[in-house]
């Protein structure tokens, strides 16, 4: 499948859309840097950034002909930003070692974000904390793991930036290594459904989910047969694909929402992928926070459709219009806690000694939109109704929301435990 972008001529147009994967990404690499380096005794913290798909480095907004500079600048912009903020009031400062992979395939791109590096002063770096290559992410990941791996030898600590145009550029067994090999490695991955569900039939589907090897999601049935007896055939198959590519790539947390791409190139996923449960935590807090008008095609509790979205029709800090509907608002929110507060203790009441709240979390936390904070807000409402107890290590009970803490054990409370 071909990007729109050819960088022939310099600069291209960029769509709001994308401008809403760039916030994202803006948004999370923060609160990473807050999250894993802020406030902790240090004398040096280690990453690496991979832009696997880098494009040319600088674009033209297509509404207002503003230029906005690409990804590989949200990183170098969130290195800076981050050193700053983190060594600020610090006697001793944090000296902050990251490396930068860019990989970008296409000629004219590579050599265009070379050019805008430079002009933006960060050629003294290129060839050094900055590694340009001119290549197929593909074809590159296996240099790119063993530098990491050498770099971060007990975490593998990394995040990988796979936006690709399309679906079929990063096979689910690369994902796959990149997360086994590297623990400490998270993946944020674009992925176009509506390319491969927009003129589908058997083979056009089989042909896709080959290339990316994902196993046949359709159980024997037909297009035309599924067509016919589901009138959402397009949101039953998305369902099922998006199961199906989540397992294949073998991480344990996931957080996906919906891009609703209204230029007519079709809706995508966005796909955090990591091995560990904060990690999930930190990219849901994001979306929660920037409001950024994800729409979520399922409930609000713990049992969600998988499919959250984002119009930016909708969104305020582009055309200033009204929210719409489960949109990550302060509705959303409220629905979220009350569905939470329904299924929470169902869970607690059929474990004899209850659950710890990291347990809890980390085996719910996928099938549902609601983030750390949002849990906690219905534990603390369930404590003051007493439908349940949140018992500390040394046996004291908590009662507000931003004192539980991952070892707290939730129980039954003490008179429903007697019966």
């Amino acid at each position: 499948m071909q990007s729109q972008y050819t960088w022939k001529n310099g600069a291209e147009s960029i769509q709001q859309h994308s401008i809403a994967k760039h916030r994202i990404l803006e948004s999370y690499l923060a609160a990473y840097f807050q999250t894993l380096v802020g406030g902790q005794p240090r004398d040096e913290f280690k990453l690496t950034l991979v832009d696997g798909f880098a494009g040319g480095g600088l674009y033209f907004h297509e509404d207002t002909r503003q230029p906005v500079l690409g990804s590989p600048f949200i990183f170098l912009n969130a290195e800076r930003e981050a050193e700053f903020l983190i060594n600020k009031g610090r006697t001793k400062p944090v000296r902050l070692d990251i490396s930068h992979f860019f990989v970008e395939a296409k000629r004219d791109a590579f050599h265009h974000l070379n050019d805008t590096l430079r002009k933006e002063g960060y050629g003294d770096r290129i060839g050094k904390s900055i590694q340009m290559r001119h290549a197929k992410f593909e074809d590159e990941a296996a240099s790119i793991i063993e530098f990491i791996k050498k770099k971060s030898p007990r975490n593998g600590r990394s995040i990988f930036a796979l936006d690709q145009f399309g679906y079929n550029a990063v096979p689910t067994s690369l994902i796959k290594k990149i997360l086994h090999t590297l623990p400490g490695a998270e993946i944020i991955l674009t992925f176009a459904v509506d390319s491969l569900l927009n003129y589908a039939n058997e083979k056009v589907l089989a042909n896709g989910l080959k290339r990316i090897e994902i196993p046949d999601i359709l159980k024997g049935r037909s297009i035309k047969e599924i067509k016919e007896s589901d009138r959402d055939w397009r949101l039953l198959i998305q369902s099922t694909l998006y199961s199906a590519l989540v397992a294949q790539c073998g991480a344990k947390h996931y957080t996906p929402f919906f891009v609703r791409n209204t230029s007519g190139h079709g809706d995508y996923w966005l796909i955090h992928l990591s091995q560990h449960h904060r990690a999930r935590d930190v990219m849901t807090d994001v979306h929660w926070k920037n409001q950024n008008y994800f729409i979520h095609y399922g409930g609000a509790g713990l049992n969600m459709f998988n499919m959250l979205g984002y119009d930016p029709t909708f969104d305020t800090k582009h055309r200033g219009q009204s929210e719409l509907g489960f949109e990550f608002d302060p509705l959303a929110r409220k629905a979220s806690i009350a569905a939470l507060m329904e299924q929470i203790p169902n869970i607690i009441y059929a474990h004899e000694e209850g659950l710890s709240y990291g347990v809890l979390y980390a085996t719910t936390c996928n099938d549902s939109p609601a983030s750390g904070e949002i849990y906690q807000d219905a534990l603390e409402q369930l404590i003051i109704e007493n439908v349940i107890e949140v018992v500390s290590d040394t046996g004291g009970r908590k009662k507000a929301a931003r004192q539980i803490k991952t070892s707290d054990q939730i129980v039954a409370p003490a008179q429903r435990r007697l019966f």
